[in-house]
Protein backbone atom coordinates (compact mmCIF):
# COMPACT_ATOMS: atom_id res chain seq x y z
CA UNK A 1 0.00 0.00 0.00
CA UNK A 2 1.27 3.55 -1.16
CA UNK A 3 2.56 5.83 2.11
CA UNK A 4 -0.89 8.52 1.84
CA UNK A 5 0.42 12.14 1.05
CA UNK A 6 0.20 14.77 4.39
CA UNK A 7 -2.91 16.27 2.51
CA UNK A 8 -4.70 13.40 2.15
CA UNK A 9 -4.31 12.65 5.92
CA UNK A 10 -5.31 16.32 6.75
CA UNK A 11 -7.24 17.45 4.36
CA UNK A 12 -7.49 20.86 5.60
CA UNK A 13 -4.02 21.62 4.70
CA UNK A 14 -4.28 21.21 1.36
CA UNK A 15 -5.24 24.78 0.35
CA UNK A 16 -1.91 25.94 1.90
CA UNK A 17 -0.01 23.31 -0.08
CA UNK A 18 -1.51 24.92 -3.59
CA UNK A 19 -1.22 28.50 -2.53
CA UNK A 20 2.67 27.13 -1.49
CA UNK A 21 2.93 24.94 -4.46
CA UNK A 22 1.88 28.03 -7.29
CA UNK A 23 4.38 30.30 -5.20
CA UNK A 24 7.00 28.03 -6.27
CA UNK A 25 6.05 27.41 -9.53
CA UNK A 26 5.89 30.84 -10.63
CA UNK A 27 8.83 31.86 -8.70
CA UNK A 28 11.09 29.39 -10.35
CA UNK A 29 10.00 30.89 -13.91
CA UNK A 30 11.15 34.23 -12.77
CA UNK A 31 14.29 32.55 -12.69
CA UNK A 32 14.52 30.17 -15.10
CA UNK A 33 16.27 32.92 -17.57
CA UNK A 34 13.28 32.10 -20.29
CA UNK A 35 11.59 34.91 -21.87
CA UNK A 36 8.27 34.09 -22.17
CA UNK A 37 5.44 34.98 -24.45
CA UNK A 38 3.04 37.38 -23.07
CA UNK A 39 2.36 39.70 -26.22
CA UNK A 40 -0.88 39.95 -28.56
CA UNK A 41 -1.39 41.48 -31.70
CA UNK A 42 -4.64 42.54 -33.44
CA UNK A 43 -3.79 42.19 -36.57
CA UNK A 44 -3.28 38.42 -37.63
CA UNK A 45 0.08 37.45 -39.07
CA UNK A 46 -0.62 36.19 -42.40
CA UNK A 47 0.41 32.75 -43.18
CA UNK A 48 -1.57 29.49 -41.61
CA UNK A 49 0.31 26.57 -40.36
CA UNK A 50 -2.25 24.43 -38.71
CA UNK A 51 -5.92 24.35 -37.63
CA UNK A 52 -7.83 21.88 -35.77
CA UNK A 53 -11.47 22.23 -34.72
CA UNK A 54 -12.49 20.42 -31.83
CA UNK A 55 -16.18 19.63 -30.75
CA UNK A 56 -16.47 20.54 -26.30
CA UNK A 57 -19.39 18.49 -25.17
CA UNK A 58 -18.97 15.43 -24.87
CA UNK A 59 -22.11 13.18 -24.04
CA UNK A 60 -20.30 10.08 -22.94
CA UNK A 61 -18.57 11.58 -19.72
CA UNK A 62 -21.55 9.33 -17.75
CA UNK A 63 -22.03 13.09 -15.67
CA UNK A 64 -24.55 15.30 -16.27
CA UNK A 65 -24.45 17.72 -18.91
CA UNK A 66 -24.20 20.49 -16.89
CA UNK A 67 -20.19 20.36 -16.20
CA UNK A 68 -20.26 20.34 -19.95
CA UNK A 69 -21.89 23.32 -20.34
CA UNK A 70 -19.62 24.55 -17.44
CA UNK A 71 -16.72 23.90 -19.56
CA UNK A 72 -17.34 25.46 -22.24
CA UNK A 73 -17.39 28.67 -19.92
CA UNK A 74 -14.25 28.07 -18.59
CA UNK A 75 -13.09 27.53 -22.26
CA UNK A 76 -13.57 30.57 -23.24
CA UNK A 77 -12.50 32.02 -20.12
CA UNK A 78 -9.00 30.47 -20.40
CA UNK A 79 -8.65 31.14 -23.99
CA UNK A 80 -9.38 35.03 -23.80
CA UNK A 81 -5.65 34.72 -22.58
CA UNK A 82 -3.98 33.19 -25.08
CA UNK A 83 -5.67 34.15 -28.36
CA UNK A 84 -3.72 36.28 -30.45
CA UNK A 85 -1.00 35.97 -28.63
CA UNK A 86 2.46 35.76 -30.56
CA UNK A 87 5.76 34.13 -29.94
CA UNK A 88 8.33 35.51 -31.17
CA UNK A 89 12.17 33.53 -31.67
CA UNK A 90 13.84 32.99 -28.15
CA UNK A 91 10.54 32.98 -26.58
CA UNK A 92 9.19 30.37 -25.06
CA UNK A 93 5.00 29.64 -24.61
CA UNK A 94 3.56 28.57 -20.72
CA UNK A 95 0.02 27.86 -20.50
CA UNK A 96 -0.14 29.36 -16.91
CA UNK A 97 2.21 32.30 -17.30
CA UNK A 98 -1.30 33.57 -19.68
CA UNK A 99 -4.17 31.83 -18.15
CA UNK A 100 -2.92 32.31 -13.99
CA UNK A 101 -5.18 35.43 -14.13
CA UNK A 102 -8.21 34.26 -15.91
CA UNK A 103 -10.59 34.32 -13.65
CA UNK A 104 -10.10 37.19 -11.95
CA UNK A 105 -12.65 39.29 -12.77
CA UNK A 106 -14.90 36.73 -14.23
CA UNK A 107 -14.84 33.32 -12.32
CA UNK A 108 -14.45 29.90 -13.43
CA UNK A 109 -17.80 27.32 -12.89
CA UNK A 110 -17.13 23.47 -11.58
CA UNK A 111 -15.94 21.29 -14.23
CA UNK A 112 -14.81 17.73 -14.52
CA UNK A 113 -11.38 16.87 -13.38
CA UNK A 114 -9.15 14.05 -12.85
CA UNK A 115 -7.95 14.03 -9.02
CA UNK A 116 -6.10 11.27 -7.88
CA UNK A 117 -7.40 8.91 -10.60
CA UNK A 118 -10.76 10.02 -10.21
CA UNK A 119 -13.07 12.40 -12.36
CA UNK A 120 -14.36 15.09 -10.03
CA UNK A 121 -16.07 18.44 -10.38
CA UNK A 122 -14.43 20.98 -9.47
CA UNK A 123 -13.56 24.88 -9.85
CA UNK A 124 -12.19 25.56 -13.33
CA UNK A 125 -12.55 21.80 -14.28
CA UNK A 126 -12.44 20.86 -18.09
CA UNK A 127 -9.05 23.70 -18.61
CA UNK A 128 -7.49 20.26 -20.42
CA UNK A 129 -9.26 20.55 -23.60
CA UNK A 130 -7.40 23.59 -24.03
CA UNK A 131 -4.38 22.37 -23.31
CA UNK A 132 -5.31 19.09 -25.64
CA UNK A 133 -6.28 21.34 -28.43
CA UNK A 134 -2.61 23.90 -28.52
CA UNK A 135 -0.36 20.59 -27.80
CA UNK A 136 -1.91 18.98 -30.93
CA UNK A 137 -1.52 22.13 -32.83
CA UNK A 138 1.85 22.39 -31.67
CA UNK A 139 2.77 19.20 -32.86
CA UNK A 140 2.23 20.62 -36.19
CA UNK A 141 4.79 23.37 -36.24
CA UNK A 142 8.75 23.31 -35.74
CA UNK A 143 8.00 24.99 -32.20
CA UNK A 144 10.09 23.05 -29.46
CA UNK A 145 8.24 21.05 -27.08
CA UNK A 146 9.74 22.22 -23.89
CA UNK A 147 7.42 20.54 -21.16
CA UNK A 148 4.13 18.10 -21.58
CA UNK A 149 2.10 15.75 -19.82
CA UNK A 150 -0.02 13.26 -20.84
CA UNK A 151 -3.13 12.06 -18.49
CA UNK A 152 -2.08 9.68 -16.58
CA UNK A 153 -6.03 7.95 -16.71
CA UNK A 154 -8.51 8.22 -19.32
CA UNK A 155 -11.30 8.26 -17.85
CA UNK A 156 -13.58 8.25 -20.79
CA UNK A 157 -13.71 8.43 -24.75
CA UNK A 158 -12.83 11.20 -26.86
CA UNK A 159 -15.67 13.20 -28.34
CA UNK A 160 -14.86 12.31 -31.65
CA UNK A 161 -12.11 9.96 -33.52
CA UNK A 162 -11.26 12.95 -35.69
CA UNK A 163 -10.20 16.40 -35.87
CA UNK A 164 -11.19 18.91 -38.98
CA UNK A 165 -8.39 20.69 -40.24
CA UNK A 166 -7.21 22.94 -42.68
CA UNK A 167 -4.89 20.57 -44.77
CA UNK A 168 -7.16 17.62 -44.31
CA UNK A 169 -10.67 17.23 -44.19
CA UNK A 170 -10.72 15.14 -41.21
CA UNK A 171 -7.07 13.69 -39.45
CA UNK A 172 -7.69 10.56 -37.38
CA UNK A 173 -6.60 11.87 -33.62
CA UNK A 174 -4.18 8.91 -32.56
CA UNK A 175 -3.62 7.99 -29.40
CA UNK A 176 -2.00 9.61 -26.73
CA UNK A 177 -1.39 13.31 -27.89
CA UNK A 178 -3.51 14.76 -24.95
CA UNK A 179 -1.70 17.15 -22.60
CA UNK A 180 -3.11 17.48 -19.30
CA UNK A 181 -2.14 20.82 -16.87
CA UNK A 182 -2.59 21.35 -13.25
CA UNK A 183 -1.51 24.69 -11.89
CA UNK A 184 1.28 24.96 -9.72
CA UNK A 185 2.38 21.34 -10.65
CA UNK A 186 2.12 20.39 -14.66
CA UNK A 187 2.31 23.18 -17.42
CA UNK A 188 2.26 23.29 -21.15
CA UNK A 189 5.56 25.10 -22.73
CA UNK A 190 6.94 25.28 -26.28
CA UNK A 191 9.97 27.29 -27.38
CA UNK A 192 10.38 29.03 -30.90
CA UNK A 193 14.26 28.24 -31.67
CA UNK A 194 13.63 29.44 -35.06
CA UNK A 195 14.03 32.95 -36.97
CA UNK A 196 10.17 32.86 -37.85
CA UNK A 197 7.42 34.64 -35.73
CA UNK A 198 4.17 33.05 -34.47
CA UNK A 199 0.88 33.20 -33.46
CA UNK A 200 -2.32 31.45 -31.79
CA UNK A 201 -6.00 32.18 -32.55
CA UNK A 202 -8.56 30.89 -30.74
CA UNK A 203 -12.03 31.28 -31.49
CA UNK A 204 -15.66 29.43 -30.93
CA UNK A 205 -18.86 28.71 -31.99
CA UNK A 206 -22.23 26.84 -30.75
CA UNK A 207 -20.88 23.56 -30.77
CA UNK A 208 -16.56 23.72 -31.40
CA UNK A 209 -13.46 25.18 -30.67
CA UNK A 210 -11.24 26.13 -33.58
CA UNK A 211 -7.68 27.07 -33.19
CA UNK A 212 -4.82 28.12 -35.59
CA UNK A 213 -1.39 28.72 -35.89
CA UNK A 214 0.21 31.33 -37.74
CA UNK A 215 3.40 32.70 -38.82
CA UNK A 216 4.95 35.38 -40.10
CA UNK A 217 7.06 33.93 -43.09
CA UNK A 218 5.43 30.55 -44.95
CA UNK A 219 6.54 27.34 -43.62
CA UNK A 220 8.21 24.76 -45.96
CA UNK A 221 7.31 21.81 -43.97
CA UNK A 222 3.93 19.86 -43.51
CA UNK A 223 3.75 17.72 -40.84
CA UNK A 224 1.59 14.61 -39.75
CA UNK A 225 1.39 13.16 -36.81
CA UNK A 226 0.23 9.41 -35.91
CA UNK A 227 0.50 6.57 -34.07
CA UNK A 228 3.22 3.61 -35.31
CA UNK A 229 2.42 1.10 -32.66
CA UNK A 230 -0.72 1.22 -30.19
CA UNK A 231 -1.20 -1.73 -27.37
CA UNK A 232 -3.08 -2.49 -24.40
CA UNK A 233 -2.22 -4.59 -20.97
CA UNK A 234 -3.83 -5.43 -18.23
CA UNK A 235 -1.74 -5.48 -15.06
CA UNK A 236 -3.09 -5.92 -11.27
CA UNK A 237 -6.22 -5.55 -13.05
CA UNK A 238 -5.93 -2.27 -15.01
CA UNK A 239 -5.96 -1.76 -18.43
CA UNK A 240 -2.85 0.56 -19.86
CA UNK A 241 -2.52 1.70 -23.18
CA UNK A 242 0.90 2.27 -24.38
CA UNK A 243 1.08 4.45 -28.07
CA UNK A 244 4.29 5.85 -30.16
CA UNK A 245 3.77 9.30 -31.17
CA UNK A 246 5.29 10.01 -34.16
CA UNK A 247 5.65 12.62 -36.89
CA UNK A 248 6.33 12.75 -40.71
CA UNK A 249 7.92 16.10 -42.45
CA UNK A 250 7.53 16.77 -45.63
CA UNK A 251 9.33 19.55 -47.23
CA UNK A 252 6.92 21.04 -49.50
CA UNK A 253 8.98 21.92 -52.36
CA UNK A 254 11.01 18.53 -52.82
CA UNK A 255 8.72 16.08 -51.42
CA UNK A 256 11.25 14.50 -49.09
CA UNK A 257 9.96 13.03 -46.09
CA UNK A 258 11.79 12.50 -42.62
CA UNK A 259 9.61 10.26 -39.98
CA UNK A 260 10.56 10.37 -36.34
CA UNK A 261 9.16 8.90 -32.74
CA UNK A 262 8.69 12.03 -30.63
CA UNK A 263 7.73 10.03 -27.69
CA UNK A 264 6.02 7.10 -26.26
CA UNK A 265 2.83 7.31 -24.05
CA UNK A 266 1.08 5.36 -21.73
CA UNK A 267 -2.04 5.86 -19.76
CA UNK A 268 -4.40 3.70 -17.64
CA UNK A 269 -7.64 3.25 -19.47
CA UNK A 270 -10.91 3.40 -17.14
CA UNK A 271 -13.91 2.94 -19.76
CA UNK A 272 -15.05 -0.15 -21.34
CA UNK A 273 -12.49 -0.73 -24.13
CA UNK A 274 -14.54 -1.43 -27.59
CA UNK A 275 -15.09 -5.45 -28.66
CA UNK A 276 -12.16 -6.58 -30.84
CA UNK A 277 -9.02 -4.58 -28.89
CA UNK A 278 -6.53 -7.02 -28.27
CA UNK A 279 -5.70 -6.90 -24.46
CA UNK A 280 -2.14 -8.87 -23.64
CA UNK A 281 -1.63 -10.28 -20.24
CA UNK A 282 0.95 -9.67 -18.07
CA UNK A 283 2.22 -7.90 -14.99
CA UNK A 284 5.46 -6.78 -17.23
Amino acid sequence: MSRKRLTQVFPFLLPLRKWQRKKFFYYKMRKDGCFYAKKTADNLLPNLVFEASIPMLNEKSGFEMKYQVNKVHNLKLASRTINHVVIQPDETFSFWQLVRWADSQEKYKDGLNLVNGKIVASYGGGLCMLSDTLFWMFLHTPLTIVERHGHAVKSFPETTEAIATGMNAAEVLPAGVDATVVEGWLDLKVRNDTDNTFQIELDFDDKYMHGRILSKEAIGITYSVFNSSVSYKRQGGRIYQTASVCRTETDKRTGRQRETELYINKCEIAYSLPDGINIEEGDK
